[in-house]
């Protein structure tokens, strides 16, 4: 699948460049050419499959030419193992309501769903070229702490985390700067998330720091982090049947656009 900047001034990639960049030279959010569609039928032959196995079907357009189907599942078997329910997303049926649970990752945050896959892809990705990056991120507590754990000690990745000094969880905060890994770098920034945001950006805007480094990002830029998110949607339509209406409580905007 090609994938095609929203701001329309860079050449199209293929998905392993997509997340292996993060954000276009342009600035613009990488994007699907074409977005796929799943008929009944192939959901209806999906009733019965694991979470991991649905979520490698909703992948597997989007990561064509990277990765086949059975790669997919082999990916996020390891990226989930350590989640800590086995069907990875519960969906509890309280009658009129049903409540779907995010919070199984290493971390509790629904953000685990895409960065321990997107860690994963990565690593195939510069294992294939003998490469190195840099994984840079901002964060207001969830998205570090994810990241991190997602990244940590795999040995062609740095991580780097920007978060705003004394506007995070203590729990968040000990999540990113407790890691004994030689790989991870939290980074307090005196400011707001927004300082955070900013200082991100002006870094992935400079095309010769991007070079050097082999820059890409963790946030929710990275189509690499949405297209895993897509899963636990499809996952819901499975167990609670057509016509479902999602009600997502998070100031995230990358898991309401994953839906």
């Amino acid at each position: 699948m090609r994938f095609r900047s929203t701001r329309g001034a860079s050449p199209e990639v293929d998905f392993e460049t997509a997340i292996l960049t993060g954000l276009a030279p342009d600035s613009g959010l990488y994007l699907p050419v074409e977005w796929p569609s799943f008929s009944n039928a192939t959901l209806a032959s999906w009733t019965d499959l694991s979470y991991q196995e649905v979520a490698a079907r909703v992948i597997e357009p989007f990561a064509e030419g990277f990765v086949d189907l059975d790669e997919l599942e082999s990916l996020l078997a390891a990226a989930y193992e350590g989640f800590g329910n086995r069907e990875i997303a519960p969906i509890v049926d309280l009658g009129d309501l049903h409540v779907m649970e995010l919070f199984w990752g290493p971390t509790l945050a629904f953000k685990d769903f895409g960065l321990q896959m997107l860690a994963s892809m990565v690593d195939v990705a510069l294992q294939r070229h003998d490469r190195r990056a840099t994984v840079v991120g901002a964060t207001s507590g969830d998205t570090g702490s994810a990241a991190i754990e997602a990244f940590r000690d795999r040995d062609q990745v740095d991580v780097v985390i920007l978060y705003p000094h004394g506007r995070v969880s203590e729990v968040q905060r000990r999540q990113m700067t407790t890691v004994q890994s030689q790989n991870v770098h939290a980074v307090a920034v005196d400011g707001t998330f927004d300082d955070c945001q900013d200082l991100l950006k002006r870094l992935l805007a400079d095309q010769t720091a991007r070079q050097a480094f082999s820059l890409t990002t963790t946030n929710s830029i990275n189509f690499g982090r949405l297209a895993p998110q897509i899963a636990y949607y499809i996952w819901a339509v499975l167990k609670v049947g057509r016509g479902v209406s999602f009600a997502v409580p998070s100031g995230n905007f990358g898991n309401v656009f994953s839906g």
